[in-house]
């Protein structure tokens, strides 16, 4: 407790920890949503894009990569919703085939334009994460803040037509909410949730950032609210101890904080098999 005391005094920590759960609170938000709607998986999709308009940006040294990767992620977000409403081109095909094509022309446009001499590193980096997150200069950590209000501010004010959206589709269109509209907010929220993680867990672990919370939080809880609640607290809660954790034993930030994750899940599979058992 002592040293973690003592990192949290340097600044670069600090601004990396307030980063580092803001994303947290913002995936563990939407991600109820997804699992529930069964689209758990566009996280996987649009970090996979992520990564290839990365790549691009990289090729191009753009010095802000943000300017490119956010609105092709945001883009990508919106036409695979379109294709995954199309009768001949069902929403697992749709991620499926977007996720592989983008991982495929970001390596290869890597490769072929490499500006690095360790090409290996800056893949493995970008795909499960880098200690840039330790780095991070005030207007990347400001910029973090603002997206990640605006997205919290986006799930209260728009909570009920989300739980209506969520559960029944068909009910809230025939009451008028609309539907598309609300799937569309949907996407485009969570690919802003993608790009600021990126940095944090890596393209391909984003998507467990999404899911285990809330995975976690229905093995405990059975209702909507209570699971968004707690599956909230259980992200915030997993972020900062794997960044801790990884701070004092030297461990990559994005897989320790999945493996975090991971502890936690099995942890309320306990509790909620003990609390079915006095029930």
């Amino acid at each position: 407790m002592a040293k973690i005391i003592e990192f949290l005094q340097h600044p670069f920590v600090l601004k990396a920890v307030i980063v580092g759960v803001l994303i947290a609170l913002c995936s563990s938000l939407l991600g109820v949503t997804l699992v529930l709607k069964r689209f758990s998986f566009i996280g996987d999709g649009l970090s996979h894009v992520a990564f290839g308009a990365m790549a691009i940006a990289s090729v191009l040294k753009v010095g802000n990569n943000m300017m490119v990767v956010l609105p092709v992620t945001v883009l990508s977000a919106v036409l695979l919703l379109r294709t995954g409403q199309n009768t001949k081109i069902k929403g697992d095909a749709a991620i499926a085939m977007i996720s592989v094509g983008a991982l495929a022309f970001g390596y290869l446009i890597m490769n072929i334009f490499s500006t690095s001499s360790n090409l290996s590193g800056d893949v493995c980096s970008t795909l499960f994460g880098s200690t840039s997150i330790l780095t991070l200069r005030n207007w990347e950590v400001w910029l973090c803040v603002g997206l990640s209000v605006a997205v919290v501010l986006i799930f209260v004010l728009f909570y009920n037509k989300l739980f209506a959206v969520t559960f029944d589709e068909n009910f809230a269109r025939a009451v008028g909410t609309r539907v598309n509209s609300y799937n569309l907010l949907i996407a485009v929220v969570i690919a802003v949730i993608i790009v600021l993680a990126m940095n944090l867990v890596g393209s391909l672990l984003i998507s467990a950032l999404v899911i285990f919370p809330a995975l976690s939080a229905m093995r405990v809880f059975g209702s909507f609210r209570a699971v968004t609640v707690c599956s909230a607290v259980l992200s915030v809660c997993s972020a900062f101890a794997g960044m801790m954790v990884s701070i004092l034993a030297g461990t990559p930030v994005g897989s320790t904080i999945v493996a975090v994750d991971v502890l936690v899940f099995f942890a309320c599979c306990l509790v909620g098999v003990l609390k079915r058992g006095r029930a």
